[in-house]
């Protein structure tokens, strides 16, 4: 759901290592799957065929996340309290556990990770939408994939969206509802992702 915000950078993409995580070992695949919300409908035949198919990857991860039971529920808790922000608030929280637990999923150490996706995308800098290149920078200097694995990135991730939204959002405070249910919250990701994990595979396997 696209939200209200007053800079040029839409506030609602924010579950980054997500999908950088379910794009597979590929750059270029990598690369669309990071620019797909700011590449919009035929936009994306303007790329070669690896970057359309990080591009499709995204928008298929977007769909099945957000008619996901288990994100519904996690959405549910937050809606009285956040509105139609409580989608935007459920991804940063996702994306916290994803960092947090890092060494779960993935062999190569998070600090490693994240310095080679930035390595990777400056290497195809010229690929990336005007916007997405401005949200780039934002997001290399203050190494907000790093951030994501702390209570106090979260908190600052989302004040920073607050500040960015057209109205009140309340963001800003969200980062208490993760601490008071945190337990909750960490469950619901552990009950979603391993089915998030298994649909991205299953959707790259028609290329790789």
């Amino acid at each position: 759901m696209p939200i209200e915000q007053k800079g040029t950078i839409p506030i609602n993409i924010v579950n980054f290592l997500a999908h950088i995580y379910l794009s597979g070992d590929d750059p270029l695949v990598t690369l669309g799957n990071f620019i797909g919300d700011f590449v919009k409908g035929r936009q994306a035949e303007n790329y070669n065929s690896k970057i359309q198919n990080g591009i499709s990857l995204h928008r298929a991860i977007d769909q099945f996340t957000d008619n996901h039971d288990v994100v519904l529920e996690s959405k549910k808790r937050l809606r009285s309290g956040y509105r139609h922000y409580a989608p935007v608030i459920v991804d940063v929280f996702y994306d916290h556990f994803l960092a947090r637990y890092w060494s779960e999923y993935h062999s190569t150490p998070l600090p490693e990770y994240t310095n080679q996706f930035y390595t990777s995308v400056r290497d195809n800098y010229e690929y990336l939408p005007d916007r997405a290149r401005r949200m780039f920078d934002y997001m290399s200097n203050d190494n907000w994939l790093m951030g994501y694995s702390q209570v106090e990135g979260i908190r600052q991730a989302l004040g920073g969206m607050s500040r960015r939204t057209k109205f009140d959002s309340g963001m800003e405070n969200a980062h208490t509802n993760l601490i008071k249910d945190y337990d909750l919250f960490k469950m619901e990701f552990e009950d979603f992702f391993p089915s998030l994990i298994s649909h991205a595979q299953t959707f790259r396997n028609k290329w790789e």
